[in-house]
């Protein structure tokens, strides 16, 4: 901590910018956190530690992690994972779920004090001049608490997900739905990462609240609710380009730049770099090269697709089941295409940072078609890294549409037979062609580098 508060910048997330794991003797081991969260963070918030100092108060997420710090769960799978994401991703099997029954008021009640235990810490470290940023929908009840303990506070509250239109935002219970929004209103700036998510916003203070909503021409808005002003605004987050070039030329990376340039024996690459996250669509982006396959017989033994899958939130049913079908599907797809010399699908289900850079840097075509995403880092890492120029295939339903996909081919996340389409299309695209679209969408994206992201929102605050 610095000894001049009024310089001081507090973050609060559920995900730090360490994570722990175990080494084979047992022992802790430390590693960069995951996620275009903490990478966003980590990058931008260097500036504002020389500029007088930043102390980061997160929770522990794995089993090595509790071993470090041990935090309670129900808050975390039971709130945060299992209602909150699937709300804004829309991913509810609507027939089935969700269901607010006897367990879902215990997970709550243990989500609101998930929410206080933060809003003590952050008010135990707080002095006047102090800027606090809450990060995402783990924490949508700290900014109120905050402010009820320090009502001069300067809090801003980020949400790196998308955010549901009212319809659907809905479905939680009435004063579920509306403690969210009125959390998030202790802020005094709330930031989204593209306008369509920041409106939906807008529209559901006005729908379930019955706030007064102001919306600004140029995107975003204010929202005045309980006396107080809440200015909304979009800060669409980007790539540092040149941090990342940098480290794709430490040697980890160019061994594996060897490893799978072997792997592709010359053929043209489709990389995807995901987890097993049931918004990133794995599967139907499975099932697309396999129509592909199908349909462009041509290509056969003159393409591999090299998917990157890693297993992501192991502790809810509904992702072991999907993690499981990722491996079944791979496995179909190989035995109905194999040929001798040609393995068309290769499957990698562990997380290997240095591995997925190496990869985007030798694709030909990037496939990232979630369901909804918040921004989707990938993308815009990959025109960067491209080696020779990636054509990216992107779902209109990304945020990241917004700020590069003019220059990427769009597709419905959920047409299979158009995403096949154009995948046939990027591996024909003319290499003029692919390097100008990939330079230009790394040039957006490091124009949007996550110094800039945060210095957006901290000057919001001062």
């Amino acid at each position: 901590m610095t000894n001049d508060p009024r310089r001081l910048v507090l973050v609060a997330s559920n995900r730090g910018p360490v994570s722990f794991g175990f080494a084979e003797n047992g022992s802790l081991t430390a590693r960069r956190g995951g996620g275009g969260m903490v990478s966003g963070l980590t990058s931008g918030l260097a500036a504002a530690a020389a500029d007088g100092g930043v102390l980061w108060l997160c929770a522990a997420i794995t089993d090595a992690d509790r071993e470090a710090a041990r935090r309670g769960e129900r808050a975390y799978n039971g709130i945060a994972n299992s209602i909150l994401w699937f709300v804004h991703h829309l991913l509810f099997d609507t027939p089935n779920q969700p269901r607010f029954d006897v367990g879902f008021r215990r997970d709550w009640a243990a989500y609101v004090a998930y929410n206080k235990v933060f809003a003590d810490a952050l008010a135990d470290e707080y002095a006047t001049g102090t800027r606090v940023l809450i990060q995402d929908y783990h924490l949508a009840l700290a900014p109120r608490l905050l402010r009820d303990r320090h009502p001069g506070a300067r809090i801003a509250h980020f949400e790196h997900t998308p955010w549901a239109p009212p319809d659907y935002y809905r479905l939680l219970p009435d004063n579920v739905a509306a403690a969210i929004l009125d959390g998030m209103l202790g802020a005094d700036h709330a930031g989204f990462l593209a306008e369509r998510w920041a409106a939906a916003f807008l529209d559901c203070c006005e729908a379930v609240l019955g706030a007064e909503v102001s919306r600004r021409g140029g995107g975003a808005g204010q929202v005045s609710h309980r006396g107080r002003v809440t200015n909304v605004a979009v800060h669409p987050l980007g790539v540092d380009g040149e941090a990342l070039r940098d480290r794709a030329r430490e040697a980890d990376v160019r061994a594996a730049v060897d490893v799978i340039s072997g792997m592709a024996a010359g053929r043209q690459l489709i990389v995807r770099v995901d987890r097993t996250e049931l918004s990133k669509n794995v599967i139907r982006g499975l099932n697309a090269y396999r129509e592909f396959l199908i349909a462009r017989p041509e290509w056969h033994g003159r393409v591999v697709h090299l998917a990157f899958a890693y297993p992501s939130r192991s502790g809810l049913a509904e992702y072991r089941d999907y993690t499981y079908r990722v491996h079944e599907l791979a496995d179909e797809i190989n035995a109905e295409f194999r040929r001798p010399g040609w393995e068309p699908l290769i499957l990698e289900v562990k997380d290997d940072y240095p591995r997925s850079l190496a990869a985007c840097e030798l694709a030909d075509v990037l496939l990232v078609n979630p369901i909804r995403d918040g921004m989707n880092l990938v993308a815009e890492e990959g025109p960067i890294l491209s080696e020779r120029g990636c054509v990216l295939v992107l779902s209109r339903e990304a945020g990241s549409a917004a700020l590069i996909g003019a220059e990427a081919l769009l597709v419905n996340p959920y047409d299979v037979s158009a995403t096949a389409e154009a995948l046939h299309t990027a591996l024909c695209m003319p290499p003029g062609e692919r390097r100008r679209r990939a330079a230009a969408m790394a040039s957006i994206a490091s124009a949007r580098a996550p110094r800039y992201w945060l210095a957006e929102q901290l000057d919001a605050l001062r």
